[in-house]
């Protein structure tokens, strides 16, 4: 992709959870604009993946082996970036714990995860790339939401409850951090093509997921990476304080399609309509 924002050359930017999926997609994107990358994941093995192809895109890249939900490795990794590149003009707190239970289903230990990986770890990021940007005279933090902040996902504990934080930390750190230059706004993504997604390789599967969406149409990681850059550019010095749903209308919507037909399935008295759509739901 060519670069859209000529600004951006040169920054400094930190991707955590870059390793695959979204992440990477913002990574890759950040480097498109010649942006130097500090990229971030657990995974050593796809870090390393995404790391050569970020330098293949002939930007500076440092790859940083950690586990947001440990202090220590927040500590050591913004030690580092500024030790490698001097400085960090934009985070991104994309790693998370993805995983979705419900309140009476056994996931011990899932609750405790999920709010050292999706809240305090992106808060203390936040603090340690929020004093470099103070001193710097500016920046820009960029949270991921999802949809499930706003609107409770069927089975979306306690994900949902991590992702609302995040909304309410935009917010707070927007109105904290203003003074000093620093924009802090989030992105929730909705229904996402990516690695997680190979269930709805199938062409049905997929058609009958899609089409719960105004677009009609999964999201990719460039929708999200797009938006990202855009939040970093000077285009965006004016928004702060933000939750942007890149989701092709889906939490916009009140009723799934498949509502609206077997409203009228039922209406008809014609039963197997709605179940066909019941079905649909689940996928």
């Amino acid at each position: 992709m060519d670069a859209r924002y000529p600004e951006l050359r040169g920054r400094v930017a930190v991707v955590t959870g870059a390793a695959k999926g979204i992440g990477q997609g913002i990574a890759l994107r950040m480097a498109s604009e010649g942006m130097r990358v500090v990229a971030v994941d657990i995974d050593a093995d796809s870090l390393t993946t995404t790391a050569n192809a970020l330098r293949a895109l002939g930007v500076p890249v440092m790859a940083f082996h950690g586990d947001v939900s440990l202090p220590g490795d927040i500590v050591r990794l913004f030690e580092e970036a500024l030790q490698a590149f001097g400085t960090v003009d934009l985070l991104v707190n994309n790693a998370a714990n993805l995983r979705r239970s419900r309140l009476l289903d056994d996931h011990e230990g899932l609750l405790e995860l999920q709010l050292a990986t999706n809240v305090a770890g992106p808060y203390l990021c936040s603090q340690r790339a929020a004093a470099i940007m103070r001193e710097a005279g500016g920046g820009s933090i960029i949270h991921i939401s999802s949809v499930g902040a706003a609107r409770a996902h069927h089975r979306g504990l306690p994900y949902d409850v991590t992702k609302g934080a995040i909304n309410a930390m935009t917010q707070a750190m927007a109105v904290d951090l203003g003074g000093y230059g620093i924009r802090v706004n989030a992105i929730g993504p909705g229904l996402t093509h990516t690695w997680r997604t190979d269930a709805f390789r199938d062409p049905a599967a997929y058609r009958a997921a899609a089409d719960r969406v105004p677009l009609h149409r999964f999201g990719t990681v460039d929708d999200i990476a797009a938006m990202v850059a855009f939040l970093a550019s000077d285009e965006a010095s004016y928004v702060t304080g933000q939750i942007i749903y890149v989701d092709g209308g889906l939490s916009a919507q009140l009723e799934p399609p498949w509502e609206e037909r077997r409203l009228a399935a039922d209406a008809d008295g014609t039963a197997a309509a709605g179940s066909v759509t019941k079905g649909a739901h689940r996928a």
